[in-house]
């Protein structure tokens, strides 16, 4: 015992204070002594207990992630009963189970969340369609044709105009937002050099001024995939393990009739006026019913192989197998309960075109659904992962399940190499007759000829009528086109949903409503307490409470750490030489009364600093939960690498005798770079290396084009990855744990890469983009938050799929250690849902372009209003068998449920107590806590 506590002490032994404070904690040794023999078990089992807790904690916050939560590839055993050749398709098998013993500690979310919605991909449709915008064509450095659309829009009416532009290639359309200044507007040149490889073109695009142009870009960008979906149904009776054996039931059980029922309404195919999927609704050629459904704006029609013809003397019966066949997704109800799917394989059914299969089956005893998933292995990885047990007690909770798997797998499907290599050889061809058509087009070419012109500006005066005539004129077709895409079912004519309604994983809560000033950086302290510093100081923001002065604007803190593990508060203040870090301790702005003069100024934190850091400009700090707290502070070139006397296990132990503050931190080395640092990054090694020991520790470390990883004990240096390309924005590099192997997040410019330490994997396979430019990253499995100064972009880090965009005005990432803390100008309080709901037309086409003037209301004359995103409702941390549900409104009550995309809802909430954190952080599924009586979500204004 004494061995382990000198080893927990680190060099310096504790001294105990000369009177114990009795609320303090016990030093073990102590402790044991004074516990009689039958007490010395449940003191073990407590400590085991907390280590558990602690662990649990540490896994949710650290960005730990695994692929495998979304299924194993399995090359499973192909049955032909012809025996002709093998079918060799590879499939990954989700069935809730794939984590094995990982899952015990880190529960897989199952939040249904629909990845790349229609409302936050179909830009040209939604932004551009019907509005006035520019359009350009030209060809880059390899002779390659694209197309550019630009448009000035506030779609939000946030009052934070953005240039939205999209650049066709025949490879896809990439998309981005830029910021707009009134008193700088933007050139063409500009807004392409934001693109990849569009930075230096030989020869400048051309502007469009036909408006046919619109029909072309429309009908590139129905590419992209349908927004409406067809899926099979397929209904197999216990022991049938073939497709001719399952097509050819005529009728479904009561447990499949039941089922599809589930799925959506039974519909007359005769005289049919809205989406078909290809069935016949003149002369019931195939059968005279089906099932249909809305989802989220999405038009689902089922192809259920019991409603579609039977041949009593067809025995494949091809009328069923062509449609079910040509199905991307297929649903296959297993009669017989759960045992039947152990049973399953894809290759029963014939067909090269199905490429994601979901098993469904129906226990009677306790009325449950239970579902397995198998995608054919070139399918990219979808959510949501499946729950473990994959086992659905509410009916209609599994519903939406489904249907949001079902629809994000044909996304995932359409970009396998099967379709994108088809969709790209359409692409080249429609681009290469537009450019051929459009760059011999002189059509309008003298009424206001322009080249990398600024966008939008004001026409010359020779021209004025004649480009307002012109601008009428394009506006007018847009308008026409947008109405004909509607009336065809090719778009959205409806946010109204038959699923439940829910409060999206990522709602903000409301935490502080009015701050006057603009915040510099900040850190959370406990779960009710922000410190944050501004230029007119540094204040202590507590919920429900009116914030107060720690330190007045004498000093001036650029950046600030909390380590509520050790009780300290690190700053460093100043700037230039003068720069260096000052420690704290926490205990010493706790229960302080505010008068005017309780602030500390600059001639009283002399004491605090830590003299080896002068001429400082940046510095960072290891994650919490590792041994010891470590500490890298850039000093020019070098790197000045320190270490916390006391472990996090002692500090725990014995709180009473971690007092100290500078003099806590021991000094351990100093390292060289070859450039001053930008960003830093402290990477923890894996635990154990296969041999035994353990590895080295890291420091990533970003310079202007480059990052590069420093072993902190020899100080050796590896290249990472470089960044290509003039204009270089480095935004961050997260340390992540995948399967707990240590992995890099580099973000620069619109692009995330994920870099293993091990620098022979280059791979971009995994890279994804963001619209707008970051100014600060955010991970929280299974989501990833890009901030900018007018935006929150939510995409999937195990695929960057998009799931929703914010429109904030002056949004300011604070911090995210616990939870995730930002500051908007944003208002916390809308109007009820009912009055939210609105028709189409007035939800997606309220923007113009350009805006109009900003109304007095604009960002600049409101307070600042701080927010909170609970981690538990993003990340969960659970066993499979407290695995919670998604929260649902009452059985029987009918709900209609808007997407949150268009306003970012930030809603005033109840607080959350203790209690209804803890249960909500033990359910990985629940979005949100349960509501209390008598609280309501949404609060209308006065």
């Amino acid at each position: 015992m004494k061995l382990m506590m000198s080893r927990l002490r680190g060099e310096r032994s504790p001294v105990a204070p000369p009177q114990r404070d009795r609320a303090r904690s016990v030093c073990v040794d102590r402790l044991a002594a004074l516990l009689p023999p039958a007490l010395e078990p449940a003191l073990a089992r407590r400590r085991a207990s907390a280590a558990v807790s602690s662990t649990n904690d540490l896994i949710s916050r650290r960005g730990v992630f695994s692929r495998r939560h979304y299924g194993s590839v399995e090359l499973l055993p192909q049955v032909e009963t012809d025996g002709g050749e093998l079918n060799g398709r590879r499939f990954r098998v989700e069935n809730g189970e794939a984590l094995g013993e990982t899952e015990e500690i880190f529960g897989s979310p199952s939040t249904p969340v629909l990845e790349n919605p229609e409302y936050q991909t179909r830009w040209y449709f939604k932004y551009f369609l019907g509005k006035l915008h520019q359009n350009y064509v030209g060809s880059d450095n390899d002779k390659s044709p694209f197309f550019l659309s630009v448009v000035l829009t506030d779609a939000n009416n946030q009052c934070v105009p953005q240039y939205r532009a999209i650049l066709w290639k025949k490879t896809g359309a990439q998309k981005i937002s830029l910021t707009y200044a009134a008193n700088k507007p933007m050139t063409v040149k500009q807004i392409l050099s934001n693109f990849p490889n569009m930075e230096k073109l030989d020869k400048g695009p051309k502007e469009i001024f036909t408006p046919d142009i619109q029909k072309d870009l429309l009908l590139l960008e129905e590419q992209e995939g349908s927004v409406n979906f067809k899926f099979g149904v397929l209904y197999a009776k216990p022991g049938q393990t073939s497709d001719d054996e399952m097509f050819s039931n005529e009728n479904g059980s009561s447990d499949f009739d039941r089922f599809i029922n589930l799925l959506g309404g039974k519909i007359r195919l005769k005289s049919w006026d809205k989406y078909r999927g290809g069935l016949d609704v003149k002369g019931d050629m195939t059968g005279r019913y089906s099932i249909y459904t809305i989802y989220e704006g999405h038009e689902i029609m089922f192809h259920v192989s019991t409603l579609l013809p039977y041949s009593k003397d067809n025995r494949q019966q091809v009328e069923r197998k062509r449609h079910i066949g040509n199905d991307i997704v297929n649903i296959v109800f297993l009669d017989g309960g759960s045992s039947e799917m152990n049973h399953f394989n894809p290759s029963f059914i014939k067909s090269q075109f199905t490429h994601v299969f979901a098993l469904v089956t129906h226990e009677t005893t306790d009325d449950t659904y239970r579902l397995h998933v198998f995608s054919e292995e070139s399918v990219p990885l979808f959510g949501p992962s499946l729950p473990c047990p994959p086992a659905f007690r509410n009916s209609q909770e599994f519903r939406e399940f489904l249907l949001v798997k079902m629809i994000n797998g044909e996304k995932a499907a359409f970009n396998t190499p099967t379709f994108s290599q088809k969709r790209e050889r359409t692409l080249d061809m429609l681009i290469k007759d537009l450019y051929s058509e459009h760059m011999n087009d002189s059509r309008g070419n003298m009424l206001n000829r322009r080249a990398f012109s600024d966008v939008l500006p004001d026409p010359p005066r020779g021209s004025r009528r004649k480009e307002e005539a012109r601008q009428v004129e394009f506006v007018r077709i847009g308008q026409a086109l947008k109405l004909d895409t509607i009336v065809k079912g090719d778009a959205p004519t409806s946010l109204a949903t038959t699923g439940l309604f829910k409060r999206a994983p990522w709602e903000p809560h409301c935490f502080y409503p009015d701050f006057s000033n603009e915040i510099v950086c900040g850190d959370s302290w406990g779960d009710t307490r922000l410190l944050v510093s501004t230029e007119s100081g540094t204040y202590l923001i507590e919920e429900s409470l009116a914030h107060r002065l720690v330190f007045d604007k004498s000093v001036v803190v650029k950046q600030l750490h909390v380590v509520e593990a050790h009780g300290i508060l690190l700053l460093r203040c100043e700037k230039g030489r003068d720069c260096k870090i000052y420690v704290f301790r926490l205990s010493d702005f706790d229960g302080e009364v505010s008068t005017d003069n309780s602030a500390r100024g600059r001639q009283d934190i002399k004491d605090n600093r830590l003299e080896k850091t002068k001429g400082c400009h940046t510095f960072s700090i290891s994650r919490p939960g590792g041994s010891h707290l470590r500490m890298v502070v850039a000093i020019g070139k070098k790197l000045l690498l320190m270490q916390w006397r006391h472990s996090a296990a002692w500090t725990a132990w014995c709180p009473a005798s971690d007092t100290d503050t500078v003099e806590g931190f021991q000094y351990i080395r100093e390292l060289q770079v070859t450039e001053t640092p930008l960003l830093l990054t402290l990477v923890d090694s894996s635990l154990v290396k296969s041999g035994g020991g353990t590895s080295d520790n890291h420091i990533c470390v970003a310079y202007r084009h480059q990052f590069d990883l420093v072993n902190e004990r020899t100080g050796e240096i590896t290249h990472l990855h470089t960044v290509e390309g003039s204009r270089v924005h480095l935004v961050a590099a997260i340390d992540l744990y995948e399967d707990q192997e240590p992995e890099l997040l580099l973000c620069f410019n619109h692009t995330c890469h994920f870099q293993k330490l091990n620098v022979e994997n280059t791979s971009t396979e995994f890279d994804f983009h963001w619209n707008s430019v970051p100014n600060s990253i955010v991970c929280a499995f299974p989501y990833i938050f890009a901030f900018t100064p007018d935006s929150m972009e939510i995409r999937l880090i195990i695929n960057g799929n998009l799931v929703q965009t914010m429109v904030m005005p002056k949004l300011n990432l604070i911090c995210s250690k616990n939870d995730i803390f930002f500051a908007t100008t944003a208002p916390e309080f809308f109007s009820s849902k009912s009055e939210r709901l609105q028709l189409d037309k007035q939800e997606r086409d309220l923007s113009t372009s350009p805006p109009s003037s900003p109304h007095s209301s604009s960002p600049e004359a409101r307070p600042f209003r701080l927010y909170r995103i609970p981690l538990h409702t993003l990340s969960g941390t659970s066993t499979c068998e407290r695995r919670c549900p998604t929260p649902s409104v009452p059985h029987g009550t009918s709900e209609v449920h808007e997407p949150a995309s268009e306003a970012g809802r930030l809603l005033a909430v109840p607080k959350v107590s203790d209690h209804q954190r803890g249960l909500s952080r033990s359910c990985s599924s629940s979005p949100t806590p349960h509501q209390p009586p008598g609280s309501t979500f949404l609060v209308a204004p006065k």
